[in-house]
């Protein structure tokens, strides 16, 4: 049954909340086949039965019917569109649908499929939105075309994360009609605004569903690598505050350029220092602290013989397992406030002083120079342990149906799965279809071979953790 909730409020810290999910019984580890009397080795999975289930045909063409639906956060209720696309269909093969708006044109979609009993949670997070396509003249083809070519369909979310998307779909879908018995729960998180300030999940956390999950499988391209940690991030704004003046007399004012640049000079240093300090990490390689906008003015068109009132630079900053974000805002927070002291110490007293005294008495009290830093979203970085029961289940998955190890990795940006751990303890893995380099490029693009074999290893993975 589909049941609609209103728009709720949110804020940046989920309260302790019932969760929807949570169900008595007993949590005591379910038993597994071939474990019974005189403990007797674990037969191996039938997933042929399974596996049969999951049809090619049905998951090209989910893959293309979300493609064609514009979930651009600018597009006017894409992502509704796609939730009152998904909910129909989800409770066709045997979810219970719950529709919840986060913002006017965006709702979650939560999608449960019950066990035959009493038994764990296993979630499949994914997201609706997607990025702007840019200039849809430089594709190849339409970038809501949704195109299949040759093994490859092509548009914009293809493989971030629409692909991936209908593979978890195909995959509930498939251990429902195969008729396996599993306990427990699967639960399909279809999350709104994962590319921008990840206000699904955060809203999803806050209702309550992620207490009663127990492990969290993140739907996105990563190349069907299993990614067991993510770098973390703070997104920041840096201002600087002068004094507006003529470029041919700059003592008359006071430039907030040159401050700002001594600043994120300061700040490449402490890159340099934590880099030193915490090699390089297996899997994310390197912490950074990246400026990626400088702006001066911040409001008004910039003339060449204008020196401007205030300059501002937005900041993106990754960490690595390891550093912590108290200590790291910290130390960017003393290193704006050092800034600040001494451009208004060289106001105080010193040569430049005297210069603008004989421009004009007391011209130096007129001036003042401030500089603020706001973090405004911190993501922590994650990492799960590789003895941790869902990165178990999907290295067996993943064993069972290619015969090969797993390929472990990280994940360089953050993801819905980011405040799953952090937030709520989930452990997470993340995997998917879709090469490291194609998510957010013009033309799009994800393997069919490659999503089959995501549906695949989705499926036996869910399996495998809810204990068969």
């Amino acid at each position: 049954m589909k049941k609609f909730r209103p728009l709720a409020q949110f804020d940046n810290s989920p309260p302790p909340t019932p969760s929807p999910l949570e169900a008595s019984g007993s949590e005591e580890p379910l038993a597994r086949r071939g474990e019974g009397k005189g403990g007797g080795r674990r037969r191996p999975l039938k997933i042929d039965r399974l596996l049969k289930e999951i049809k090619k045909g049905e998951l090209v063409q989910l893959t293309q019917d979300l493609i064609r639906i514009p979930s651009v956060r600018r597009q006017e209720q894409g992502e509704q569109k796609v939730a009152l696309y998904l909910s129909p269909l989800l409770e066709g093969i045997g979810l219970d649908v719950v529709v919840e708006v986060v913002e006017p044109g965006s709702p979650n979609v939560i999608a449960v499929l019950h066990g035959e009993s009493e038994g764990p949670c296993l979630m499949f997070e994914c997201h609706t939105d997607v990025v702007t396509e840019g200039d849809p003249s430089e594709w190849k083809y339409g970038p809501f075309d949704g195109r299949l070519a040759g093994n490859r369909i092509y548009g914009r979310g293809a493989c971030d994360t629409k692909g991936n998307l209908a593979a978890a779909v195909m995959a509930i879908q498939a251990i429902n009609q195969s008729g396996i018995h599993f306990k427990g729960k699967i639960l399909l998180g279809i999350l709104v605004d994962e590319e921008g300030m990840m206000t699904g999940v955060k809203h999803f956390i806050r209702q309550g569903w992620a207490n009663g999950v127990n492990a969290a499988i993140i739907c996105e391209p990563v190349d069907n690598h299993l990614c067991i940690t993510q770098k973390g991030a703070l997104r920041a704004e840096l201002i600087t505050n002068g004094k507006m003046s003529h470029g041919a007399m700059p003592l008359a004012g006071l430039n907030p350029i040159p401050p700002m640049v001594s600043i994120l000079e300061k700040m490449r240093q402490l890159e340099e220092e934590e880099i030193e300090r915490l090699g390089k990490d297996d899997f994310l390689g390197y912490p950074s602290i990246t400026p990626t906008v400088l702006q001066a003015p911040v409001k008004g068109e910039p003339q060449l013989n204008v020196i401007p009132y205030q300059c501002r630079a937005l900041l993106d900053i990754r960490t690595v397992p390891g550093q912590s974000h108290e200590a790291l805002k910290k130390q960017l927070e003393d290193i704006v406030k050092e800034e600040e002291r001494s451009v208004n110490a060289s106001l105080d007293s010193g040569p430049l002083k005297e210069i603008r005294e004989t421009l004009e008495k007391g011209l130096s009290k007129g001036i003042s120079f401030q500089s603020k830093l706001n973090v405004f979203e911190d993501r922590p970085w994650t990492k799960t342990s590789r003895d941790e029961r869902i990165v178990q289940a999907v290295s067996k998955a993943i064993r069972s149906i290619t015969g090969e190890e797993p390929t472990y990795g990280g994940v360089l940006g953050a993801t819905d799965g980011t405040f799953l751990s952090a937030w709520a303890g989930i452990p997470i893995v993340t995997i998917g279809a879709g090469k490291w380099m194609i998510p957010h490029q013009k033309d799009e693009w994800v393997s069919v071979e490659d999503l089959e074999l995501t549906a695949k290893i989705y499926a036996a993975s869910a399996l495998e953790f809810l204990n068969l």
